[in-house]
């Protein structure tokens, strides 16, 4: 379905595609139906390798700070 805050944060974060892939999860699909119950009023919602991180819009410095501290850092 139509996520304009879903875009936004996919353009915010074009700059750094090169150091983290990113997963997108459908949380209206039934199998991700755990994540519906979760995050259902939260959108979207990001999570680096597995913990989460932010919600609702990317803060770029907390994002810039856990890239970082994974050694993910741009040379």
């Amino acid at each position: 379905k139509p996520c304009p805050l879903c875009d936004e944060a996919k353009e915010v974060l074009e700059p750094y595609k090169g150091r983290f892939i990113l997963q997108e999860v459908d949380i209206t699909l039934p199998e991700n139906s755990v994540w519906y119950d979760k995050y259902k009023y939260d959108i979207p919602v990001f999570h680096l390798n597995g913990k989460f991180l932010m919600k609702h819009r990317v803060d770029i410095q907390k994002f810039e700070d856990q890239l970082m501290k994974l050694g993910l850092q741009n040379y």
